[in-house]
């Protein structure tokens, strides 16, 4: 059977085209060498489970493994220590019984006793009990014992998991105080860490400094995807299907756009193998170019997938989040990342934003226009006046395929003029980029996209990067500060048009000076030109 990308669930290297996670699984198994206790904390999808299944089968020679997956538990079986405790041996049991003969040699009486219990549905049967058994297993297995706990989210809110998390604790700190021999390693992994899950218990449990998982090892190793990693598995690929693609120059666009999310990459693959251009062999290579590549973004950005739903979900939940989010999109708001910011914390654990420099940026350009997107659809309504006449203009700016950019600057600044230029500075400076976009989205939807570049959001200007039938625009909108302020806005935009390889650029200058000139001109920087729009 041929392999394909895979975004739902597992990954597994005999089905599906994915990158290569030798190097990362060597980092796992050397913690797992020294004793270490440890949670892989990471966004949805962002490749834990099929992280383990690897972790997995690379331990099977040396340890023996217990993978367990606590959605399997149910919410039934957190109502108190007897019914956890019985859940827990029933799964620990099943996967002890999935193990070859030479792992549960020497701990058959153990297993067999602890399935009695089990079977006898013991109401007596607590965590005491339940450790005694697993220490018993631990003590006299042939091989040491790696304990693995998927979707740890799952015991959110509920005390038992809590108490469970103290017996590992404290069978770890005896291990090197007393040599009781317990698990080698114990993995969790999840969304949220413990510090999280014990924050949402109760509010009286807020007094409690200590936290019954302290003893965990700092887990630094990065599980986003890698451009050589993505270049491996691309060229594994066109090794199958002979597209023609020029595989480095995919990769370096897939990680570009996604900043190696693992979800992402593999969806936008998907999506070119298997939606852009479906159907014949050459139809396939036209997928697998820049062109085709900007269609899959679109095509992704327009559905409603697991992850976007759950990412917008937590907008919902959290007013704090949504609140920190909108400021640092629109508002162009520099947040410098500290620890104890829980917005910020909340934003890192489900993977909205990154930290670079001590400064936090969106976490990859998807996310960022997925967020921009998310935001602007709830202004698209009749009372955004801005969105209103840009459905009336749309149809006179694309001629024989071309976006005429400057004659969108031209319409944005005249209807911006006619309804906000009677409003107070601090209105324009938080809200005249969102008013852009608004303009801009119906314009070019359906057919281009666009995102907002990182390296300059937090220097007092943005600029929206614009991909519409593979041609690019640069248009960078910022407040007026003077003359020699914009001076030097224009000539940055130049050097920026050469990084872009562009001779044309845009700029969009909200202006605040009683005397501006309303309007659209050109400047000859060089052999850049700039095309500013003043409002």
């Amino acid at each position: 059977m041929a392999k394909c990308f895979n975004v739902t669930g597992l990954c597994i290297p005999e089905k599906h085209y994915m990158v290569d996670l030798t190097q990362r699984i060597q980092q796992i198994r050397q913690m797992i060498q020294n004793g270490d206790y440890f949670t892989i904390n990471r966004a949805r999808q962002y490749g834990k489970t099929t992280t383990l299944a690897a972790l997995a089968r690379e331990l099977e020679g040396d340890y023996t493994v217990i993978s367990l997956d606590f959605q399997a538990l149910g919410s039934a079986s957190f109502q108190n220590e007897n019914t956890f405790s019985l859940a827990f041996a029933l799964v620990f049991l099943r996967e002890m019984k999935r193990q070859q003969p030479e792992h549960t040699l020497g701990i058959e009486s153990f297993i067999s006793e602890l399935e009695e219990t089990v079977k006898a549905m013991d109401e007596r049967f607590d965590l005491l009990a339940l450790f005694e058994y697993l220490l018993n297993i631990c003590e006299h297995s042939q091989k040491p014992i790696v304990l693995m706990i998927d979707e740890v989210d799952s015991a959110s809110n509920n005390q038992v998991f809590l108490d469970f998390l103290s017996q590992l604790r404290s069978y770890y700190l005896q291990r090197d105080m007393k040599g009781i021999r317990t698990f080698q390693s114990a993995i969790l992994a999840g969304v949220h860490d413990i510090k999280n899950l014990k924050r949402k218990l109760r509010a009286d449990e807020a007094h409690k400094v200590n936290s019954p998982w302290n003893i965990a090892a700092d887990f630094d190793i990065d599980m986003s995807l890698p451009v050589q990693g993505i270049l491996g598995m691309l060229g594994e690929y066109e090794s199958d299907w002979q597209t023609g693609m020029d595989t480095a120059e995919m990769a370096a666009l897939l990680h570009n756009y996604t900043s190696g999310y693992p979800y992402l990459v593999s969806r936008l693959c998907k999506l070119m193998d298997e939606k852009v251009y479906a159907g014949s062999q050459d139809q396939k290579k036209s997928a697998w170019t820049k062109e085709g590549f900007l269609t899959a973004v679109r095509m992704l950005l327009s559905e409603n997938n697991m992850l976007f739903e759950s990412l917008t979900g937590k907008l919902a939940d959290y007013p704090e989040l949504h609140r920190m989010l909108w400021e640092l999109l629109f508002q162009g708001k520099t947040i410098t990342y500290s620890p104890t910011n829980q917005a910020v914390g909340l934003a890192l654990m489900f993977g909205f934003v990154k930290i670079e420099d001590g400064k936090v940026l969106p976490a990859n350009r998807i996310f960022d226009t997925m967020l921009y997107d998310y935001f602007l659809s709830s202004q698209e309504s009749d009372t955004s006046k801005m969105y209103k006449a840009s459905l009336e203009d749309k149809n006179q700016f694309v001629v024989n395929g071309r976006l005429n950019m400057r004659k969108v600057l031209e319409r944005f600044t005249a209807h911006f003029h006619e309804l906000y230029g009677n409003c107070e500075e601090r209105f324009l400076e938080e809200e005249g980029r969102r008013y852009f976009l608004l303009y801009l989205r119906p314009i070019i939807n359906g057919v281009g996209n666009y995102y907002i570049e990182a390296r300059t959001r937090n220097f007092g200007r943005t600029d929206i990067i614009v991909d519409y039938r593979g041609e690019q625009f640069i248009i960078e909108t910022k407040i007026w500060r003077g003359n020699e302020y914009n001076s030097r806005g224009e000539n940055q935009l130049a050097g920026y048009l050469e990084d872009y390889n562009l001779k044309r650029g845009y700029m969009l200058s909200f202006s605040f000076n009683q005397e501006k000139q309303i309007g659209v001109h050109e400047i000859a920087i060089g052999n850049k030109i700039i095309i500013e729009a003043v409002v």
